[in-house]
């Protein structure tokens, strides 16, 4: 197995996500990987836990990721959050930059849930699945 390349597969969905059109639309760059101290915005995205896999075969390393990418929104229903999901799974369904160490080999939405929170907020995360290898 091979973890080399999470850093890296990190880095470019953040990137990916940083500079979509209908992201920066909707969320105005409030994309995290660390929450900021502070007051938080009304609405934002913030990339969460990660599992990984070997995925090694005869041609080398690699690994699949389950990556977690959650909207937080605290408005009253799911509808904004929603849509907001919306545009982050077709941003990271479409191509991502390249990885500074390795290979994307695939990057494809697992599941979702959706569920209120305490103080009134409301959270959709996705679990995407990516494959990568080690070059």
């Amino acid at each position: 197995m091979s973890y080399a390349v999470s850093a890296a597969l990190q880095a470019a969905i953040y990137q990916r996500l940083m500079q979509d059109e209908a992201m920066a639309a909707l969320v105005q760059g409030h994309v995290y990987d660390a929450l900021p101290q502070g007051a938080l915005p009304a609405l934002y995205v913030t990339l969460g836990t990660e599992v990984a896999r070997d995925a090694s075969d005869a041609t080398g390393a690699g690994a699949w990721h389950d990556l977690s990418v959650a909207v937080i929104s605290d408005a009253a229903g799911f509808q904004r959050a929603k849509e907001v999901a919306a545009a982050v799974s077709d941003a990271l369904l479409g191509p991502l930059p390249d990885l500074g160490r390795g290979r994307l080999v695939s990057l494809r939405f697992l599941k979702a849930r959706a569920r209120r929170e305490g103080g009134g907020l409301r959270r959709v995360e996705m679990i995407f699945r990516a494959r990568t290898e080690d070059a």
